[in-house]
């Protein structure tokens, strides 16, 4: 059908169409591959000589038929998608022969995809800051596949620096130390590859590091990172603090702090290493006034490089007012020990007069030899003169005139001297019971309140008194004791042979 439309067409203007064709020089003509350049010579099997030769139209860009006949074509990269993977393109040959007549011949080309490797053009350079999280990204305006085929970057782990890392998707990152900062003064380039999908094509780029061109201040963290804390006066607030300059440590010059409040002391910031300093302060229980609840004290840490450039952090820190406890600890044990020092020296006392009752009593008992007392009861005594008894001339009695009751002989254990044996048992009983009861409450005090935890319950004065009855006994005065004399000096060593439990835990 369309050789008829072509002789239709001869007809309607004049011309003559030959049914013969034209022919090509080479047999794999009509197959060819993007990118691959194709020739071959057209020949007209017409007996008349061919004036000139031509494509007839809507050939692609690019294909070329000269006079002569020679043709050549370099097919472009965008004629075959990568789905396509083939397509059929039609082309129309001409010849122009020289008795005006033109011969055609319609030719099909298989034109098969060809994959292209990647192409990595000239990145910019990735400048870095030191100590930091420093990130480039690859631009798709520098890298890209020509077919629109998907792309993953690769590393090349030997050109990589120590710590660097790249992603599939083109995405650098690098926290580069001191010493790596400081060997980007030349720049480094790096080498990775950057592969298509499905094909596999390698195509290798170059990236530029180095150091950051810009006047950077430097880099204060604090860690932990509160900005508020709320402690008692006898805790502790500790920090770290890390300086860095992305410029360089180098160009670091000074780091330091100041406070709302003057008594907090610069030595509490101490340096470690040039890079990191330690903050430790506790209060102490004199910060806050007895009147004031609590105090709001605001920190600002600061850094300073060569430059003087300038990075600060605050914190807040409210103390609330504290009971002393050490010091609260302390005052409990001295009334602790001082207790049972009491009880201690009031026994020692209690056993000093049993031991001289106990020998008036024995005395009381066994009387005083050769000695008698005369006991008068009724009348007057109208004289008195010594008797010479006729048994024993050496012994001499008085006696007394008037009515009289003269007792001789040995006092038979009842008086001594005008002193009554049971009044002497009586002291002994009331020295025995006071000492009883000190040692039974002392012990169980003792044991009770060894410990500062449990001397800081309410119930430690309460038992603490319980005891100061017994030592200020009034029976006390029938003995003629007083409880706040100390004969000898108490120790510790002395309250635990007293007391068992006695704990000097302070």
């Amino acid at each position: 059908m369309r050789f008829v439309f072509y002789f239709f067409l001869v007809a309607i203007i004049g011309n003559t169409v030959s049914a013969q064709t034209l022919s090509f020089s080479r047999q794999d003509w009509n197959n060819v591959h993007e990118g691959d350049y194709l020739t071959f010579k057209v020949v007209s099997n017409d007996s008349v000589p061919v004036q000139h030769f031509y494509l007839d139209g809507n050939e692609p860009e690019g294909m070329q038929l000269d006079n002569e006949g020679n043709f050549s074509w370099t097919p472009g990269f965008d004629l075959v998608s990568a789905s396509e993977k083939k397509k059929e393109l039609i082309v129309v040959f001409a010849a122009r022969l020289m008795d005006d007549r033109t011969i055609r011949e319609e030719a099909t080309f298989i034109l098969h995809h060809t994959n292209q490797k990647p192409i990595v053009e000239e990145l910019p350079v990735f400048y870095v800051r030191q100590g930091l999280r420093n990130t480039y990204t690859i631009s798709s305006d520098y890298v890209m596949d020509p077919d629109g085929d998907p792309i993953l970057f690769k590393p090349i782990l030997n050109e990589m620096p120590e710590g660097m890392q790249l992603s599939a998707g083109g995405v650098f990152t690098w926290t580069p130390g001191r010493s790596q900062f400081a060997g980007l003064k030349n720049g480094l380039v790096i080498d990775f590859n950057v592969i298509d999908q499905p094909g596999r094509l390698e195509t290798r780029g170059k990236l530029k590091i180095a150091q950051t061109q810009q006047d950077l201040p430097p880099e204060l963290i604090l860690v932990p990172g509160d900005t508020v804390y709320a402690i008692k006066e006898d805790e502790s607030v500790s920090l770290k603090l890390y300086f860095s300059d992305p410029n360089g440590d180098d160009n670091l010059a000074r780091g330091g702090f100041v406070s709302s409040d003057a008594r907090i002391p610069k030595s509490v910031l101490q340096e470690t290493s040039p890079q990191q300093s330690e903050f430790n302060w506790t209060p102490g229980y004199k910060f806050v006034d007895e009147a004031e609840k609590s105090k709001l004290v605001e920190i600002t840490y600061y850094a300073i490089d060569k430059e003087a450039n300038r990075v600060q952090r605050k914190i807040k820190i409210r103390v609330a007012d504290t009971e002393n406890l050490d010091e609260k600890d302390k005052q409990t044990y001295q009334k602790y020990r001082g207790s049972l020092i009491a009880a201690k020296g009031l026994m020692d006392q209690l056993d000093q007069k049993h031991s001289e009752l106990t020998k008036l009593y024995k005395q009381a008992k066994k009387g005083k030899k050769n000695r008698a007392i005369l006991n008068a009861s009724l009348g007057a005594t109208t004289g008195l003169s010594p008797l010479i008894l006729p048994t024993e001339s050496s012994k001499v009695i008085s006696g007394l005139g008037g009515t009289t009751v003269l007792t001789l002989g040995t006092l038979e254990a009842t008086e001594v001297i005008g002193r009554s044996k049971n009044d002497i048992l009586d002291q002994m009983n009331i020295c025995v019971e006071i000492r009883n009861q000190l040692q039974i409450e002392g012990d169980v005090f003792a044991r009770k309140y060894g410990l500062k935890s449990e001397r800081r319950k309410k119930e430690f004065d309460s038992d603490r008194e319980k005891m100061l009855p017994i030592i200020n006994n009034k029976k006390l005065l029938l003995l003629e004791l007083d409880a706040s004399q100390r004969t000898t000096k108490i120790d510790g060593k002395d309250l635990k042979k007293t007391f068992t439990d006695y704990s000097e835990e302070n």
